[in-house]
């Protein structure tokens, strides 16, 4: 069972990534798949960022309040179990709007079909050709046994608005 919630502050910002935030908070979209012997229950819990770039400050995450084409979004989500055993997969697709950058996790794969097939991005296809990260679809995270074990932690990917 996962349970969670987004945190964006306008309209414009939850209809850009209405595949990973609704109006109301509820419902974030991430999935966890665990193996047979186990059934954990998973909370998330999602927040997104623009960076903004100026001379006075560098460079700085924001809660993303307005976007724009162009701008650079960074998204944390937390995970926390509640109860079980065991790893556990978190699979989250990429809103239409939003083109993948990079995560700051090893144990992130991609999908460019949908979620039909997942690898690293290097390895990737798309109509014979390497897959670029325009190409992303989803995401998703394989949480061994050993973080899982630690009871939450924050995975964060970056996305450029389109």
């Amino acid at each position: 069972m996962i349970t969670g919630r987004h945190t964006c502050a306008t309209l414009f910002c939850a209809t850009l990534f209405a595949a990973a935030c609704t109006l109301t908070g509820g419902g974030f979209p991430a999935h966890a798949h665990t193996g047979p012997q186990t059934s954990p229950a998973i909370t998330t819990d999602s927040a997104v960022f623009v960076e903004r770039v100026d001379a006075l400050n560098g460079r700085r995450l924001e809660p993303a309040s307005m976007l724009a084409r162009g701008d650079r979004v960074v998204t944390v989500v937390t995970w926390k179990r509640m109860r079980g055993t065991g790893g556990f997969v978190l699979t989250n697709p990429l809103p239409a709007r939003l083109a993948y950058q990079r995560s700051a996790s090893d144990m992130q794969e991609v999908s460019v079909d949908s979620g039909r097939s997942w690898g690293r991005l290097d390895t990737m296809r798309v109509d014979g050709r390497q897959a670029t990260p325009e190409d992303v679809t989803h995401v998703r995270w394989r949480i061994p046994a050993s973080y899982a074990a630690l009871g939450q932690g924050r995975i964060a990917y970056a996305g450029v608005v389109r």
